[in-house]
């Protein structure tokens, strides 16, 4: 009997209940996105902060950025009064902050279905998939390269759940395509198989224009003008070094009014340094140039002020994910860019586990409350990240979904409505007397606990005779079955037949390219 028949054998209410969960996915009543009503943790005093700043400046004085191979952005910078001796940029102190004042606070990115557009900043908060594995793994085939068919099945788990509120972008990479094709691929499934908002293509300034171009199909040129309606995620060469690949990105980004996600990969101990201090000074520097080029393209252009810190094993060279250190960076960075007035992306379900076991759950929550914590807006890596970014997981995927369902009651914070004093039901119990039958529970017994879809928390006997399964079969049977139930949202055929056109014509306009 496989995992999914001794399921469906032994439902019970509560696996009924699940199921109608799961069934709500895409419905209209799914949240778009979070509003936070609990505040960010301060981590820092002003002291604190100030300090930060001012060794960010002198970095951005003293040592500079390296701009290669983009003479645009290098002129760009030199126009607006920065020091460029051949390919380094140098700042004055305050300079840079001040070149990011004209990006906006807060925007919205319009989704397919404008039921599910996402607004970016502010108390807002946008869960979102992991990205870039090059690997995938589930508990039947074990890990292998991702093909198209893995990414458009994750693209359609995304879209099914309403505790992800974004299809995200690379949820994995397509191994299967040409290196130089897959992103037409990546962008098709996105807006064919969802209609929630996504990201599109950086690895080329050339496929970052097709996934604008491909989007304006989608929304119309006008709408695409004056609306973010796509995002891309562009990661600083760090330490200190924007490249022509990401610049070009960026700016192909900003230029159409779409939003750049500015992101600094800080590995400490490789990447930048192995203490907390510096390397968020070196962050904070890093995404300030790149909030800067954008707004010297196209000022009042939509950007997120991205934050990925990690840490080693400085004994064996080997990136950990999930540990404390990098957590207490995440809240220091998410006072930094409320200061700058910039929406936030920041950690994620970081694990360096090869397995969705007890190891990569606890740190991936250990780095997913940083998230939480510390403000962010925009949470890529929410659900699905392995083996520290390597792998995309089938069941971790869905394991991750109960910490992500678990964070939209977090956020709620709590609520002193006269009738959550419950009153009534004081005066009906009485003392020494259970609450349990109560008008007041009755009332609210569907609604008062967030129930994990995938946590199990019958008694032994009722577990033992549903099969005994681990989290990990309960997952693998869920993600199974939405696939089985999973019904793509309607499109226009026209639009569709546009977007099949417009990839095909590009595909066939260049050779296949592997690496």
């Amino acid at each position: 009997m496989t995992d999914i028949e001794a399921t469906t054998r032994t439902r019970s209410g509560r696996a009924a209940r699940q199921a109608a969960r799961s069934a709500q996915a895409a419905h209209p009543s799914a949240p778009a996105f979070i509003r936070r009503e609990i505040p960010p943790y301060e981590l820092l005093s002003e002291e604190g902060l100030a300090s930060i700043e001012a060794h960010a400046d002198r970095l951005l004085a003293e040592i500079g950025m390296e701009i290669r191979d983009d003479a645009e952005a290098l002129q760009l910078f030199r126009d607006a009064g920065a020091t460029v001796t051949d390919n380094l940029v140098r700042f004055d102190p305050g300079h840079v902050r001040a070149l990011c004042a004209t990006a906006p606070r807060e925007f919205t990115q319009l989704a397919r279905n404008p039921g599910n557009s996402v607004q970016i900043g502010g108390n807002n908060v946008v869960l979102v998939p992991a990205y870039g594995s090059p690997f995938v793994h589930d508990l039947e085939a074990g890990r292998r390269y991702a093909t198209l068919a893995d990414f458009e099945n994750f693209v359609k788990l995304a879209y099914s759940t309403p505790y992800l509120h974004h299809s995200g972008g690379t949820v994995c990479e397509p191994t299967d395509i040409p290196v130089n094709k897959r992103h037409l691929d990546m962008v098709y499934a996105h807006l064919r198989y969802s209609d929630k908002a996504f990201m599109g293509s950086v690895t080329a300034p050339e496929r970052a224009a097709d996934s604008i171009q491909m989007a304006r199909f989608v929304f119309g040129d006008d709408v695409v003008d004056n609306n973010c309606v796509i995002l891309g995620n562009v990661n600083v060469n760090s330490p200190l070094v924007w490249d022509a690949t990401m610049t070009g990105a960026l700016k192909t980004y900003a230029r159409a009014n779409q939003a750049p996600v500015v992101v600094p990969f800080i590995l400490g101990g490789a990447m930048g340094p192995v203490t907390n201090a510096g390397a968020i000074a070196q962050a904070h520097a890093e995404t300030l140039v790149g909030v800067a080029l954008g707004q010297l393209v196209r000022k009042g252009s939509p950007v997120i002020y991205g934050n990925f810190l990690s840490s080693m094993a400085l004994r064996s060279g080997s990136p950990t994910f999930g540990m404390p250190e990098p957590a207490l960076g995440s809240l220091v960075v998410g006072q930094l860019a409320r200061r700058v007035g910039l929406p936030l992306r920041c950690s994620g379900a970081f694990t360096s586990s090869k397995l969705p076991d007890g190891q990569a759950m606890t740190e991936s929550a250990v780095s997913f409350i940083a998230a939480l914590q510390c403000g962010a807006n925009f949470i890529l890596h929410s659900a699905g990240w392995l083996e520290g970014a390597l792998t995309m997981g089938y069941e971790k995927f869905v394991l991750d979904l109960d910490l992500c369902g678990a964070a939209h009651t977090y956020l709620k914070g709590i609520s002193l409505d006269e009738d959550q004093f419950a009153m009534d039901a004081f005066a009906e119990v009485g003392p020494g007397k259970h609450f349990f039958g109560s008008q007041h529970t009755l009332r609210h017994y569907q609604t008062a606990f967030y129930e994990p879809p995938i946590s199990d928390n019958n008694s032994f006997e009722q577990w033992r005779d549903a099969g005994s399964q681990s989290s990990e079969q309960r997952a693998a049977a869920s993600w199974r079955q939405t696939l089985a139930n999973y019904e793509a949202p309607p499109m226009d055929d026209a639009v569709d037949e546009q977007l099949r056109d417009f990839v095909a014509r590009r595909k066939a306009s260049m050779p296949d390219q592997w690496y």
